[in-house]
């Protein structure tokens, strides 16, 4: 029995339940979570002290501890965009976290988001005042970064209110400087990742995650900067479960030529994004060979996104069927399936070699879940396929009904039901449909 205990981001399916499934596909692994009321959500933060006493209660052996800083720092993800607590209330909390590892005596993956930076005016996931001076923020961060870079002396000035900057530059100080805190706790964390979420080319996100990646390498340190957010907690259990054994994944892309563009929301090219993924598993990158091939669904020109619905891609290509461990990677849009591709997979009929199906969100989102679903199954000590068949019915349901069509026509879910049973021979009914936070970003699936 491998024992794994995770502190999710927050209370959403993506950070909760969906890790309970995937855990589910392997029997051997004992999986702890904090219990989701103790989680935050869009409004509120986490019960901190509550999830620190929830961990060190633990009276079991853990094997592994994978933990999302930013619930014990601020609350959740969102909450450290918001949470006015100082450095000195935050490091406090830290430093009781630091305490219960180390008398857990457990291998710990911890991960921390650098304080992204969104170019909107739309405050749902950010203070008040982004609604109104979000875009200018935004504007201020890039140019006041460019300037930097080419040496441009004139300072860039912008008609923010002082009080309003002042506050958002205080917060992002806090953040950036518990990140470099954690750059000290070598001997507290066997891997540390800092993920960059909603990126670009300038930004004070950028500059930071820089200087992050120099301190890094300058001390030799077993952490590292990727693209991503959502996809850590998935990729560090894929890490756990893989634990530096010999496992090659071999991409495929579908558009060879087109592995050097740049997906939407991202900084890296999907050809890096992929790589970096694998390599985040501790599993190799098979350049023409590998225990697990990956089918990735790329785009060509540029990445589709099935929200905005000003580019959808739609791909033409015919797939085999697979005779070695396949999981199917689908990047062609953002924030949602690629509706073609995944009429190919349900007609090379349910088998054995599926390893995994995933088509939701950022291209880095997508390619962790996937991946982690992989690793799972292909090292699965006593192997689940109900388990398994349920996994691959969520993301179906999900990322193909849900968030390529449902979302936007608000349509029944039971054509897609009546399909997935078929190709899975399984007989689910009676599933429930819930948005969990009151939006239609996710939707939370109930068998």
């Amino acid at each position: 029995m491998k024992n794994i205990a995770l502190i999710p981001i927050d209370n959403r399916p993506i950070c909760t339940t969906l890790i309970e499934a995937v855990c589910a596909v392997d029997k051997d692994i004992k999986l702890f979570m904090p219990d989701r009321k103790l989680l935050g959500d869009l409004k509120t933060p986490s019960r901190k002290e509550e999830i620190l006493t929830w961990l060190n209660d633990i009276n079991e052996k853990i094997d592994y501890l994978i933990i999302s800083l930013d619930t014990i720092a601020y609350g959740g993800l969102i909450t450290s965009r918001r949470c006015n607590d100082s450095y000195n209330e935050v490091i406090k909390r830290i430093r009781k976290l630091e305490q219960i590892i180390k008398k857990k005596n457990c291998k710990t993956y911890a991960f921390s988001s650098i304080m992204r930076i969104s170019n909107n005016n739309v405050n749902e996931e950010e203070k008040e005042y982004w609604n109104v001076w979000g875009k200018k923020i935004f504007e201020y961060s890039y140019n006041t970064h460019k300037a930097k870079i080419e040496k441009n002396k004139t300072p860039f000035k912008l008609n923010i209110p002082k009080e309003i900057l002042d506050d958002y530059l205080k917060t992002r100080d806090r953040n950036f400087s518990v990140n470099k805190y954690y750059l000290t706790l070598s001997d507290v964390f066997d891997y540390l990742v800092f993920s960059k979420d909603d990126t670009g080319k300038y930004g004070f996100n950028v500059e930071e995650a820089n200087i992050l990646s120099e301190e890094i390498k300058k001390n030799n340190l077993n952490a590292i900067v990727k693209t991503g957010a959502d996809e850590i907690p998935l990729s560090l259990l894929s890490r756990a479960v893989t634990d530096n054994k010999d496992v090659k994944i071999r991409p495929v892309f579908q558009e060879e030529d087109s592995t050097d563009k740049i997906s939407k929301y991202e900084d890296v090219t999907v050809f890096n994004c992929v790589k970096d993924q694998i390599e985040l598993t501790s599993a190799k990158y098979g350049q023409d060979k590998g225990d697990i091939t990956a089918i990735i669904n790329n785009f060509k020109c540029e990445q589709g996104d099935l929200v905005l619905g000003d580019l959808v891609n739609k791909s033409s290509f015919k797939l085999d069927k697979a005779k070695t461990p396949t999981v199917y990677i689908d990047i062609n849009n953002a924030n949602g399936a690629d509706g073609h591709f995944v009429d190919e997979i349900l007609n090379l009929g349910y088998s054995s070699n599926l390893f995994g199906y995933a088509g939701y969100n950022t291209s880095a989102n997508t390619i962790g879940c996937a991946l982690c679903m992989a690793l799972v199954k292909y090292f699965a000590k006593n192997y689940d396929d109900n388990a398994f068949k349920k996994l691959i019915a969520l993301r179906l349901l999900d990322d193909w009904a849900y968030q390529s069509d449902i979302r936007k026509s608000d349509k029944s879910f039971k054509s897609y039901e009546n399909k997935i049973n078929k190709y899975l021979n399984t007989n689910y009914k009676n599933i429930v449909y819930t948005r969990p936070w009151g939006r239609t970003f996710e939707v939370e699936i109930t068998f």
